[in-house]
């Protein structure tokens, strides 16, 4: 990569392997300067933007979170009764939703041919040929990376993370199974600005707000309101990047009529304040932006 990508969230664990170059990544983690040896893990439907310093080569592995799940049931099959303490020991072990994991430049040599085989395999396609050939290459990554993750111990706040994992075991094609939590997602995208809520987003979709929260965090992770303020970010990151109009306008325009608790919500989806992502994403300078 030689160009900068603007913070995106997918619907998946993601496993960010830096093979060669260098990058400045925001996230949750804050900024943070990547290289050979580095790997970064996301939790799914969360932020994270890159810009290279000159060029940066990675490998990403993207993993279903049901996968993950099951992955660390067997783990600890010993200790658990059913998957769902699996997902429970996920969001309190490992609450932190993104980190730089450093593995070191000798151990990131090791997962280079494995990266190598497995990035054969996907674009060979023939998945259910290969699953087990798969499955194990992954295995020896997780088996270097996985040791070096930071653990929690507990959930920072009582609500962290605790609606990223599914609730119930389900096939994903990575996009919403329902499509009620498919009608909400387009209607928070295409009124960023409105001030919704959760009772006239059940209305719309003619379920109670109780079910709505259910349906929606099953199939995105987030509860509505979450996924609106991730949208929000997603697209103050790219205006700050591609306009020179004033920090405030701009959480405005994205619904977020109070530039403080504008700047609060940024910088918990993306790492860094306003002012200083578009410092850091802007090629040439910017004359002086009003907060």
């Amino acid at each position: 990569m030689h160009e900068a990508i603007e913070p995106i969230a997918f619907d998946y664990v993601k496993f960010i392997i830096v093979r060669a170059g260098s990058a400045l990544l925001f996230s949750e983690f804050g900024a943070r300067h990547v290289n050979l040896g580095d790997v970064v893990v996301l939790a799914a439907n969360t932020l994270c933007g890159a810009e290279p310093e000159g060029w940066v080569t990675t490998t990403t592995l993207y993993l279903d979170p049901d996968y993950v799940i099951d992955q660390v049931f067997w783990q600890h099959a010993d200790r658990f009764t059913d998957r769902f303490d699996a997902s429970e020991f996920i969001e309190t072990n490992y609450a932190d939703p993104a980190q730089v994991v450093r593995i070191g430049e000798d151990r990131a040599g090791l997962l280079m041919p494995w990266l190598d085989e497995l990035t054969a395999l996907s674009v060979e396609g023939r998945h259910a040929e290969h699953f087990y050939r798969a499955q194990a290459l992954l295995s020896t990554v997780f088996d270097i990376v996985v040791p070096h993750l930071a653990l929690t111990g507990q959930r920072i706040t009582p609500s962290q993370r605790s609606t990223v994992i599914p609730s119930v075991p389900r096939h994903r094609a990575f996009q919403p199974l329902r499509a009620e939590a498919r009608k909400i997602a387009e209607l928070l995208a295409s009124a960023l600005d409105r001030r919704w809520s959760v009772s006239e987003l059940a209305d719309a979709v003619h379920l109670s707000p109780s079910q709505l929260r259910r349906v929606f965090t099953a199939s995105f992770g987030k509860s509505p309101i979450a996924y609106l303020t991730m949208l929000r970010a997603e697209r103050m990151a790219h205006l700050l990047k591609v306009t020179y109009s004033p920090i405030s306008i701009i959480a405005a325009s994205v619904g977020w009529s109070d530039p403080d608790f504008a700047a609060q919500q940024f910088r918990r989806s993306v790492g860094v304040a306003p002012s200083e992502y578009r410092r850091i994403s802007r090629k040439k300078p910017l004359p002086t932006d009003p907060e």
